[in-house]
């Protein structure tokens, strides 16, 4: 059940939790006829809980607050209300969705068009990564959703004529907490000063944090908050688990585990970009089909990564937490966190690359002696103390007496 909190004028504290209601449609929530059939025709054949109590305060036009874990379908619930009032009121540059991603940007511009194709809906996307001629070429044709990073964003708005974001109705910001850190911080309030306080304001996230919660009080007016979990989760379908290895042999336990779920589509997270690159030949080396994503790489190579794992002809993606921030790559099996993330909410955004939208999946964490303290730490957050798992004496470790040498070779070169 999705819990709605009513906050009061002028952005204060939230009243009493009610329940919200329940709806087995889109049409049940007001959305129409139009935006009904193309949820159709992207296999949304009901809503999710936070769409489902957030939709119809949308529709209401009221600013709202979605908190919601990874893959609950939050894009669809700002997305939905905002094309419908486009069908009602059509103009250039009509919303404007600030993502702290260029993968998550690109996603989100994406199912904009899917939802909107059969009414001619415009989309630009504005990332860092891309030659900007094209986006200003993107720009000159008007279009009606601007999907963007705060930073190219803001270049285009102090650079290129005829753009401006003066007459935006709805201002999305996907990812609040992340948007909130201080990379994002001075892009972040220069964008705020030129939309204007006339608009709908929808601010989505994973997490609430106090920076989330002081942004609401901001610039967000009587705003509803959405929660379909009061505090930090995970989806009951996904399987957690975690081995105690040691450092110098956590390679070695990676390949063993590997070994143990052939043809599963696999994500790796590690903490930095030479990390990716490093244990992606080591793997193909190894005879495994990997592939790296990374901050480091030009956009170009980080979409063309994407594709190839999306399309399987790779089944291992290497990566550092840039994936982990509302990607919805569809069939990922396993999340695996070679490198436990030092920021506890990581952990919720990496492993909710799998178990999306009522599917299963299966999440395992590589901790080493020196790790142990931050694992901990996200057991605490979560409320939850996952099992131990132990290698057992199987086929693999034939293979692990091969890749040990490997290793020590590696190590010494």
């Amino acid at each position: 059940m999705a819990v709605v909190d009513k906050a009061v004028a002028g952005g204060g504290e939230a009243q009493q939790p009610e329940p919200a209601a329940e709806a087995s449609t889109f049409a049940e929530l007001g959305v129409c006829r139009e935006l009904v059939e193309a949820c159709d025709a992207m296999g949304w054949k009901q809503p999710t809980k936070i769409q489902a109590g957030a939709i119809p305060h949308a529709l209401q036009g009221r600013d709202v607050i979605g908190l919601g874990q990874t893959g609950s379908g939050k894009t669809g619930a700002f997305a939905l209300p905002i094309i419908q009032a486009l069908l009602e009121h059509r103009q250039p540059f009509f919303a404007c969705i600030m993502s702290p991603t260029r993968e998550l940007a690109i996603q989100i511009a994406e199912q904009f068009e899917a939802l909107g194709s059969a009414i001619g809906l415009v989309c630009s996307v504005l990332v860092g990564g891309v030659d900007r001629m094209q986006q200003v070429l993107s720009i000159a044709k008007r279009p009606h959703i601007v999907v963007g990073t705060p930073g190219r964003l803001l270049d285009h708005l102090k650079d290129t004529k005829g753009f401006s974001l003066t007459k935006v109705k709805y201002l999305v910001l996907d990812e609040a907490d992340k948007l909130l850190n201080l990379e994002f911080k001075e892009s972040l309030d220069d964008i705020l000063k030129v939309i204007p306080k006339e608009r709908r304001t929808y601010l989505f996230s994973a997490t609430m944090t106090k920076k989330v919660s002081k942004l609401q009080r901001a610039c967000l007016r009587n705003p509803v908050k959405v929660e379909v979990s009061s505090k930090y989760s995970t989806v009951d379908t996904l399987k957690q688990e975690w081995y105690f290895v040691p450092a110098d042999y956590k390679d070695c336990y990676l390949v063993h585990v590997l070994n143990e779920l052939p043809g599963s589509m696999i994500m790796i997270f590690v903490r930095t970009c030479e990390s990716t690159r490093l244990l992606a030949l080591t793997l193909r080396n190894l005879g495994f089909k990997a592939l790296s994503i990374s901050g480091q790489m030009s956009q170009d190579k980080r979409l063309g990564a994407l594709n190839k794992f999306k399309a399987k002809d790779f089944n291992i993606l290497i990566c550092t937490d840039v994936a982990s921030r509302g990607l919805d790559i569809q069939g990922v099996d396993v999340v695996m966190n070679y490198d436990i993330p030092m920021n506890s909410k990581d952990y919720v955004h990496r492993v909710g690359r799998t178990a999306r939208a009522g599917q299963s999946g299966y999440a395992v964490s590589f901790v080493n002696q020196y790790e142990a303290e931050w694992f901990k730490l996200i057991e605490q957050l979560l409320g939850n103390s996952f099992p131990r798992c132990l290698c057992h004496r199987t086929h693999s470790w034939r293979f692990l007496s091969e890749a040990v040498p490997y290793f020590c070779r590696k190590g010494n070169s």
